[in-house]
């Protein structure tokens, strides 16, 4: 329900006066306000260097995007390593670069909160029997000028939450990408393992066929080497198309096209770490570092000062103020006179919720608030949760790698020796011998695996500490 207060008449002079106190009194509640250089992004390069040693880089003009269109080009020139992949990503991938601009844009709503609201100017005019009326106002809200200095901190806290956010998405393709890296090199690792088992696989089958011919071998025989040798073709086929996929999805990481998706990787994996970097406070290292907890926390703060702000002014809906300048034209045998002011008024406005007095506001606002609480604290938890996760993962990986390393493949080999020995003895037939190959192939597929698991469990175990990556644990948990 509005109610409107009684106009005040006010002498011409004194209206400028008055809209000139106005003015002063926003300059005393505004200060200066202006947008950085970089667009905020100075702290998201510090972070972003000082945890996974890369550079951050906003692509704003030509000359940004020439310059990191070359740094991207140099490191594609070579072979590249995981720790050049994250670099030509941070250079050449688009969806970081609209994180980036999803920052800029919260420095433009910080800016905008830091100014006075728009005052709004109407003029009105009225022609009657020769007389001419004109109404010019001046209006603005000075509940929003009222409230300047917490809507600007408001906003202060929702751009340093944006920065956390872009912080947040840098490392998340980041951990894409050594992922994305460490699957397609493993990928091609596994092809190459395969070529050489075809190979071996044919040279098998054909030895099988001339000794058939010869009859030291049966038509069992025969068939056994020759389908052995379609189904290792298969597999190779199969393991191409995967290697394929991965070597597309890193490029999709890596942002690349045209000529620049011709850069080459690794044929196997590097060596497994001889020292883990764990620790055994990884849940506090997570509720202290997650950027994406950092976030959430200046977001929870914002909302409660905007909520607190709005239990504030809750009995104040519309807090206008307006200044009125009227002026008159006549006409005295058909000349028009000089316009003469007929006075100033000064019109205020409020609108005041008589019914509920703010208590449907308040009540919303405190679900509003314990909602996002909640939401808050079982973030906590499941960050606590997801690095002791990674950290157990982390460990089974490396564990089962090693094992494979150290064990199993050694076995492996020593027992397609003996088999091999068995064989050119006559002591065993084809069937067994070619039985022990099959299992020699998937135990070498199963380390590649493995290996490549534990580089992915280790990006997974950082990003659990850092934020910005989903912990992958299905391939350790769910492997044979």
């Amino acid at each position: 329900m509005k109610s409107l207060m009684p106009r005040r008449l006010l002498p011409t002079p004194s209206l400028p006066i008055r809209l000139g106190g106005v003015s002063l009194l926003v300059l005393t509640l505004t200060g200066c306000v202006s947008f950085s250089k970089d667009g905020g992004m100075a702290p998201v390069r510090a972070e972003v260097a000082s945890a996974i040693g890369a550079q951050a880089a906003k692509v704003a003009t030509p000359a940004d995007s020439a310059i990191v269109a070359d740094r991207a080009k140099a490191n594609l020139a070579k072979p590249l390593t995981a720790d050049t992949a994250v670099q030509v990503a941070l250079f050449n991938n688009r969806g970081l670069q609209a994180d980036y601009n999803a920052l800029g844009i919260s420095e433009a709503d910080v800016v905008e909160a830091s100014l006075p609201p728009n005052p709004v100017i109407s003029v009105n005019g009225v022609l009657t029997e020769g007389a001419f009326s004109m109404e010019r106002r001046l209006a603005g809200s000075v509940l929003d000028l009222l409230t300047l200095p917490a809507r600007k901190k408001i906003g202060e806290n929702l751009f340093e939450a944006a920065r956390y956010r872009a912080i947040e998405a840098t490392f998340r393709l980041a951990a894409d990408t050594r992922k994305a890296y460490y699957k397609a090199v493993a990928a091609r690792q596994r092809v190459r393992f395969l070529e050489q088992a075809r190979l071996s696989a044919q040279a098998a089958a054909d030895l099988t066929r001339k000794l058939g011919e010869t009859g030291a071998a049966t038509k069992l025989d025969q068939a056994r080497a020759s389908v052995f040798y379609a189904e290792t073709s298969n597999q190779l086929a199969a393991e191409r198309l995967e290697a394929g996929l991965a070597f597309e999805s890193l490029t999709r990481q890596l942002g690349a096209w045209g000529a620049d998706t011709a850069y080459k990787i690794p044929s196997r994996l590097p060596t497994l770490p001889k020292k883990l970097q764990t620790t055994d406070q990884a849940e506090v290292e997570a509720i202290q570092k997650r950027v994406d907890l950092i976030a959430a926390r200046l977001e929870l703060d914002a909302l409660a000062r905007s909520l607190k702000l709005a239990n504030a002014t809750r009995y104040v809906s519309v807090f206008d103020l307006a200044g009125l300048a009227n002026f008159e034209r006549t006409k005295v045998g058909g000349v028009v006179e000089k316009a003469h002011p007929r006075g100033g008024v000064l019109d205020l406005q409020l609108e005041i919720p008589i019914f509920d007095f703010g208590e449907t506001s308040r009540r919303r606002n405190v679900e509003i608030y314990m909602r996002a609480v909640n939401q808050f604290s079982m973030q906590a938890v499941n960050i606590r949760s997801q690095a002791r996760s990674a950290l157990l993962a982390y460990r089974a990986a490396n564990d089962i790698a090693r094992q494979y390393r150290n064990n199993v493949i050694p076995m492996r080999k020593a027992i397609s020796d003996e088999t091999q020995l068995r064989y050119n003895g006559m002591l065993i037939d084809v069937f067994e011998l070619l039985t022990t190959a099959r299992e020699g192939i998937e135990s070498n597929l199963a380390s590649i695996d493995a290996q490549r698991d534990v580089f992915i469990a280790s990006v997974d175990f950082q990003s659990a500490i850092l934020g910005g990556g989903a912990v992958e644990t299905a391939s350790v948990a769910s492997r044979d």
